[in-house]
């Protein structure tokens, strides 16, 4: 056929046309295509089984919407029996979640919020999930990241950007948009990330399943007995095994860690907190607000709380030492102590670090001369890592025991001390009192398990500029001023003496070349000296040495001419002797002929003296003649002899002042003559 048979034939065109189209009609109701990207919801309009009875989808092949679905293709139908709703593919994007609603199914039980899928449901298989057990309602069960072929009639698949359905009834719309509300509000499109830089745990709180006991504030962990948590319900990312496992409703006391998890929002929200960090330097005491009531450890002596092993209700026994922990602040809270020195300041206007002295100020004293000053001071404390459950117990936390214990305690120990002093006794024996006050408070600390280590006590104050307590201060300052200037004197006056002695030094050292050069010459000098004494030591003892020997040689030339002497000498002694002998014989003979021994000496002196005369070469005739005397005058040499001899040859001569001559002694005159003549 062609456009000129048509032409030619207008009648049999029309009903021909006719006939295509009713043809084509009734093929395309018979004959059904689906696009690769959608599903056929298969609506069955006519059945000789009746309509659906109860529910929504026909089972038994009712009428109503079919269990199966039509996928991507060509399909052979019976003409108007069925009605073919295509719809898309769910589409579940990278990192996101969907959730879905059943339209049909078990009723929910009136304790539960949410559909069971512990049978395994597959949504994609609609007749498995109905024969399965499926229950209507929101699932517990999410999708994951893919693309599904789910039938749209049975099943609302809820996502962030898109609502797959298909379009029953206006209301139901109202009811998809309210639970997508929700969802968004929980954060439900994605998984919960807790990132290692987030330094956070995660806290579940679930919304499905048996309520938690009379008088339970947190469910406890799952599993706990078999210590395979993850096992039984993989960190509430399966909702159906944490319920089997015996997991209740409400805040868990299992936290999340550093992950990625799916986990429906419907069934479980999670809130991110902080983890625990006890520092350096402290220990966390954790008061635990689950667990059973535990057994008393803390001994019979201790009277004033108790303390349970880890894990069990009430204060722990072991505190947390430094680090981070994955602790759950809503089922036990950590108290931070210091294990480190901390100060207390009784000081208003300063806070140490810790803060706990917060509300503390200068305790106020009466001295024993009526002054009210106010006393600063400082306490330093420490506390016994292994003592800290025992103080937290006993007071609550440490801001309570120094607001309600120690500042009443240091307070009234001050108070007695400023009772007992005056006030210049208070600030002159302040070291005294500090001391004091250290070692005595020592043993009331201890009472509390505390460790005092110092006490430090400030200048008491009047509080007011101007004051009593001020005026005896500007005294004691210029009592102190008056005796710094006494020794700021005495401290010039040595100034000067010393810079005397600068002068006096520095002149010198302008003198020194002189003084260097005059030592140096003495020093030359007295080694010269030196060097002239050595020499002479060894002269002399050289000498001294010579003269010994010389000496020696003498001595031994000497005993050896005295030895030839005494024998000359003896020799001639003894010749001597013999020629004496003769000669005295002869004198003596002579002496006889000469008169006597008188006589005898008299002619040897004057013969010795004739010799004299003659070697001399004296005139013996006298030039000058002296005289004198009545009898006339004689010669020089006459004189002489006669004074020489006047004693002697008186007494020879026997002459004396009225005695006669004697005969011998004019004699020897005459001798004398003779020989001096010659």
């Amino acid at each position: 056929m062609n456009l000129v048979w048509f032409a030619e034939n207008p009648g049999l065109s029309i009903l021909s046309l006719l006939l295509l189209a009713f043809t084509l009609l009734l093929l395309s109701k018979w004959i059904r295509y689906i696009p690769n990207n959608r599903v056929g919801v298969v609506e069955k309009l006519i059945s000789g089984k009746g309509s659906v009875k109860s529910g929504l989808i026909a089972m038994g092949g009712e009428a109503g919407f079919q269990p199966q679905l039509l996928r991507g293709g060509w399909h052979l139908l019976t003409p108007f029996q069925y009605r073919i709703h295509k719809l898309p593919l769910v589409i579940i994007p990278q990192g996101k979640i969907g959730y879905v609603f059943a339209r049909d199914g078990k009723d929910l039980p009136p304790s539960q919020a949410l559909a069971s899928n512990a049978h395994g449901a597959d949504f994609q298989d609609l007749l498995s999930f109905i024969q399965g057990g499926g229950e209507k309602g929101p699932q517990r069960q999410v999708l994951r990241e893919g693309m599904y072929a789910i039938n749209l009639a049975q099943f609302v698949v809820l996502t962030e950007d898109q609502l797959y359905y298909l379009p029953l009834d206006r209301s139901e719309l109202e009811t998809f948009q309210k639970m997508s509300a929700i969802i968004s509000e929980r954060a439900g499109w994605r998984p919960v990330i807790i990132r290692g830089a987030d330094d956070a745990v995660g806290i579940v709180t679930v919304h499905d399943g048996p309520s938690l006991a009379s008088g339970e504030i947190i469910a406890l962990t799952v599993g706990e007995d078999t210590k395979q948590v993850s096992s039984y319900h993989n960190n509430f990312q399966d909702a159906d095994k944490f319920l089997v496992a015996g997991g209740r409703r409400g805040r868990q006391y299992q936290v999340l860690v550093e992950g990625t998890y799916y986990i429906n929002r419907l069934f479980a929200t999670v809130e991110l907190i902080p983890k625990t960090v006890v520092e350096v330097g402290t220990v966390g005491v954790v008061v635990s607000y689950t667990g059973e009531i535990g057994a008393d450890i803390s001994g019979q002596e201790y009277r004033h709380g108790e303390l349970v092993a880890k894990g069990s209700r009430g204060v722990w026994s072991e505190p947390l030492l430094p680090g981070k922990y994955a602790f759950n602040t809503y089922a036990g809270k950590v108290l931070m102590v210091p294990t480190t020195n901390f100060i207390l300041k009784w000081s208003k206007g300063e806070v140490g670090s810790h803060k706990f002295d917060e509300n503390l100020a200068e305790v106020s004293l009466i001295t024993k001369d009526a002054f009210e000053p106010s006393l600063p001071l400082s306490v330093v404390v420490h506390i016994d890592y292994r003592k800290a459950p025992l103080v937290i117990q006993r007071f609550g936390d440490i801001k309570k025991l120094v607001e309600q214990t120690l500042d009443p305690m240091v307070s009234a120990y001050f108070k007695n001390i400023g009772q007992t002093r005056t006030l210049i006794q208070l600030i002159q024996d302040r070291s005294n009192i500090q001391e004091q006050s250290g070692t005595q408070m020592k043993e009331k600390f201890a009472q509390y398990n505390l460790e005092l280590q110092e006490v430090l006590i400030g200048t008491p104050t009047s509080g007011a500029p101007g004051g009593q307590i001020e005026q005896i201060l500007v005294q004691l300052r210029s009592r102190q001023i008056a005796d710094e200037q006494v020794e700021t004197y005495g401290r010039q006056q040595s100034a000067a003496v010393k810079e005397r002695e600068l002068r006096e030094a520095e002149a010198r050292a302008k003198q020194q070349t002189l003084l260097t050069e005059s030592a140096i010459g003495i020093e030359v000098q007295s080694n010269t000296g030196k060097a002239e004494y050595a020499k002479a030591q060894q002269q002399a003892a050289q000498i001294q040495t010579l003269a010994g020997a010389e000496a020696e040689k003498v001595r031994l030339m000497g005993e050896g001419e005295a030895k030839r002497i005494k024998v000359m000498a003896e020799a001639q002694a003894e010749q001597a002797a013999r020629v004496g002998i003769a000669q005295a014989m002869a004198i003596e003979e002579q002496v006889r002929a000469y008169g006597g021994p008188q006589f005898q000496l008299v002619q040897q002196v004057m013969s010795r003296f004739a010799e004299a005369i003659e070697k001399s070469q004296v005139d013996v005739v006298p030039k000058i003649h002296m005289g004198g005397g009545a009898q006339g005058g004689g010669s020089l040499i006459e004189s002489l002899l006669g004074l020489l001899l006047s004693e002697k040859a008186g007494q020879l001569a026997g002459v004396t002042t009225g005695t006669p001559p004697n005969p011998e002694a004019e004699a020897l005159k005459a001798v004398m003559r003779q020989n001096l003549m010659k």
